[in-house]
């Protein structure tokens, strides 16, 4: 369940664009299927793809539009062209049809830097999403829980036709990547994931119907996009490792009743929140965004999806090394960022930790501009102090000066009645 204000926000999120207009979905699918296209050329002629699963997504994606349902997919985050080449290995069949193809997030330091990316990413049906301390608490999530929450779902009156956010007539689909960054280690570390964020907890707690949700494992990525070449402009963008194997498998959908239990508990606690202040809830309160039962709720739930994926590599991937038990602990990644590694130096990366701040240019930039709008901000405040003070002593000096003309008047007056007196 999900309340009114996440509704709102969401739907506010979604009308920054006009989706809704017909030529909108129009140039949005002919961005889709033009970058899909180029990504199927190239990765069909310079590399090897091969997917197994395939049906497992088709009946997923009919079985969530039989019972009026999203499609919610889940991956590792091996590089930085994952999407858009992931879709290069699917069939084309998904993507005759605007509604087929896939919501996702992206970095807004990324993606949406210039009002030109901002559009490009937006057609291709992206979200701006912040990092860095923003947490899962933003409009992006809020409008990707509104994706994944059928219109006719969705109470009055988010459900009326002229407040609808986007032009659909079947369920949307949403992937993402939960980790949040590409995590590329070296040996035995390779092909791990990072723990996955409460963003997926959110999305799959507070839709207003379950989405059905399909993990998918990947390998071969990361070959065509390595991170220690990630500070070149010329290396970044280059295709190596000519013919190179990519493995996408994609699994069975995540046990319905499973999630179902998740999001009694999620039901549960609202209840039990309403129940404290004797009030219909219509957002979040305090406790249930920071409570530790609600934390612990999402906590949970992210990993049970995360064990999901990390099921399709143990049963599928076996030539890789069984995953370090750290790599799921939240508070690992937390110790090991800070540190910048040195608390765990086995653990190399291949490249930059990119969750690492110091490390972000434009968290820099930030920072800068904030300095200097401080600065001027004090400049402000001094010219308005010496401003100030200049017409104190304009106004003591014209104080003065009147005082001094008044003595002067006075002696003047004096002297003139004295030298009267004396003539008489």
């Amino acid at each position: 369940m999900t309340f009114p204000s996440v509704l709102q926000r969401g739907d506010d999120f979604l009308k920054q664009y006009p989706r809704r207009n017909r030529w909108w979905n129009y140039l949005s699918q002919f961005t889709c299927f033009t970058i899909i296209s180029a990504s199927k050329l190239f990765v069909y002629t310079v590399y090897k793809p091969q997917i197994q699963g395939l049906n497992n997504l088709t009946d997923a994606l009919n079985k969530a539009r039989r019972e009026n349902r999203a499609l919610l997919t889940v991956m590792n985050h091996m590089s930085v062209v994952d999407d858009p080449l992931l879709w290069g290995v699917l069939p084309m069949k998904f993507y005759f049809d605007i509604d087929n193809i896939r919501w996702g997030l992206g970095a807004s330091n990324v993606c949406f830097k210039n009002p030109t990316l901002n559009y490009f990413f937006s057609f291709g049906k992206i979200l701006s999403t912040e990092r860095f301390g923003v947490g899962p608490f933003q409009g992006s999530v809020d409008a990707a829980i509104r994706i994944l929450s059928p219109d006719d779902s969705v109470p009055e009156p988010f459900n009326k036709q002229e407040n609808l956010p986007i032009n659909r007539k079947k369920t949307s689909w949403l992937h993402i990547f939960p980790e949040g960054f590409v995590l590329q280690l070296e040996p035995p570390h390779h092909n791990s994931m990072r723990y996955f964020r409460w963003g997926i907890s959110r999305l799959v707690l507070e839709s207003v119907k379950p989405p059905v949700i399909l993990p998918i494992f990947s390998t071969g990525f990361e070959k065509i996009a390595p991170e220690d070449a990630a500070e070149s402009a010329i290396k970044r963008y280059l295709p190596r490792n000519f013919r190179n194997e990519i493995n996408i498998v994609i699994g069975k959908p995540i046990d319905d009743s499973t999630i179902l239990k998740y999001r009694e508990k999620w039901e549960n606690l609202v209840e039990s929140e309403e129940k404290k202040l004797n009030a219909k809830l219509t957002d979040f309160t305090e406790n249930l965004k920071n409570g530790s039962e609600a934390k612990d709720l999402r906590s949970d739930l992210a990993a049970y999806v995360r064990s999901s994926v990390l099921n399709i590599r143990d049963t599928f991937y076996s030539h890789l090394p069984q995953e370090d038990q750290r790599m799921k602990d939240p508070g690992f990644w937390k110790r090991f960022t800070l540190s910048e590694g040195k608390s765990d130096p086995d653990i190399i990366f291949i490249g930059k930790n990119w969750a690492i701040k110091r490390f972000q240019k434009f968290l820099h930039d930030d920072f800068d501009k904030q300095v200097k709008e401080k600065e001027l901000q004090l400049t402000k405040i001094d010219l308005e102090k010496a401003k100030f003070e200049l017409e104190k002593a304009k106004i003591e000096l014209e104080n003065q000066g009147r005082q001094k003309i008044e003595e002067l008047k006075e002696n003047f007056n004096e002297t003139t009645k004295n030298h009267t007196n004396s003539n008489h």
